[in-house]
């Protein structure tokens, strides 16, 4: 019997929050009998600008990609093999590439971590939920580290 979702957007940077996260979508999919879309999002604010650790901005460019793809699968991976699954990598300001794929792809809930990584990347990413929650068309579903909802 499907559910009231067909279409899941579960954003991840894989930190606890998202990963936790994807076990709620996993359940969601499946009671729903709906795609879950992962995307996770390369950040393109830093490319151009010097990092911390003196990268060239390609060298930054391409570890971002690569971080995005590791992120995706170890989400992936928490998901039911029964659920369908859509793997997506963006490049972008994570919130305005979230908000586009919920209209892009038609998204009917998204499904997100509260949290990110870790210190300021953990406060970047609150931040980013924060803005998806503001500005999201359709219903936003937000898990702590925990995973425990918000």
């Amino acid at each position: 019997m499907a559910g009231p979702y067909e279409t899941i957007l579960l954003p991840t940077d894989g930190s606890e929050a998202s990963l936790a996260a994807a076990t709620h979508a996993g359940t969601l999919a499946e009671t729903s009998e709906a795609t879950v879309h992962v995307v996770s999002v390369a950040d393109s604010r830093n490319r151009f600008e010097s990092p911390s650790s003196g990268l060239a901005p390609e060298v930054w460019e391409d570890a971002e990609h690569d971080r995005a793809e590791a992120s995706i699968a170890e989400t992936v991976a928490r998901l039911p093999d029964a659920v369908a699954v859509e793997r997506t990598v963006a490049t972008g300001i994570p919130q305005d590439e979230i908000l586009d794929l919920v209209d892009e792809l038609g998204a009917d809930v998204v499904v997100m971590g509260t949290h990110g990584r870790s210190g300021l990347d953990r406060y970047l990413v609150g931040s980013v939920t924060e803005r998806v929650v503001r500005h999201s068309p359709v219903p936003v579903l937000t898990v702590r580290g925990d995973g425990e909802l918000e």
